[in-house]
Order: C-alpha cells, then structure tokens, then sequence
C-alpha cells in the first residue's frame, strides 16, 4: 500500500474516532449543562476528560497502530491538554458568559481540537512509533 493511501486511511480513522469521542463529549456535555443544569466549565472539563480516554485508547490502537510506551504516550497527550485545556476552558467561559450559547462554543472548540490533536498526535505522540504494533 503506498504511503499516501495509509495516511488518507490513517486520517479517516481518525475522523470517524474523534467523531465518536466528539458524541461521547456532546451527550455528557449536554446531560451535565442541560439536565443537571452545572455551569459550562464543569460541563465542559468532565465531557472533554471522558473523550480524551476514549479517543486516545482507539487511536493509539487501531488508527496509529503504536506499540510505544503507554505511559509515555498519555504524558505527550496530557502535555497538549495541559494548554489546550485552560485555554479553552477560559475561551469558552468568556463565550458563554457574553451570551454565546454553550454548545455553539463546545461545537468550534471541538473542530478545533481535532485539527490540531491529529497534527500533535500523527507527528509528535506516534510519530516514530506509526505502524509498530502487530
């Protein structure tokens, strides 16, 4: 298979596993913002916390296929969260608090996680380690 057709196929596994992170991250979103009625950044960190888990669990295994050092692997991830996290828990407070509503701010927050978690993860997480697992 030519390195071209592997990326493309990295790339929609990516999609299609962020999208379900994306659904788990929208419904507890939504159960905690909504239904419990808790304000947007307890809402929002929980949800974000849940999708991370899962996505990192199926890219790690099946998009990436690394067999890199888990604990290692989670470092690097939790490095990227540990900005994007406050940075868009503050953006989207201030969003929501001058009336834009909850899930407009999660919906671009989302976008914007997934462009920019494919980079680090394909290039910097499992960069070296792409394609080593059996």
């Amino acid at each position: 298979m030519t390195d071209k057709k592997k990326e493309l196929i990295r790339a929609v596994k990516f999609t299609l596993f962020s999208a379900s992170a994306g659904i788990i991250q929208a419904a507890t979103f939504a159960l905690m913002y909504e239904l419990f009625h808790w304000v947007y950044w307890v809402s929002y960190l929980i949800s974000l916390i849940l999708s991370v888990l899962w996505n990192f669990t199926l890219n790690r295994n099946i998009t990436f296929k690394s067999a890199n050092n888990v604990p290692i692997a989670m470092l690097k991830v939790a490095a990227f969260y540990a900005v994007f996290t406050p940075l868009s828990t503050w953006g989207g407070a201030v969003l929501e608090g001058i009336g834009w509503n909850g899930f407009l701010v999660v919906a671009i927050t989302m976008i914007l996680n997934f462009v920019l978690e494919f980079l680090y993860d394909r290039f910097f997480v499992f960069g070296a380690s792409i394609d080593t697992r059996n």
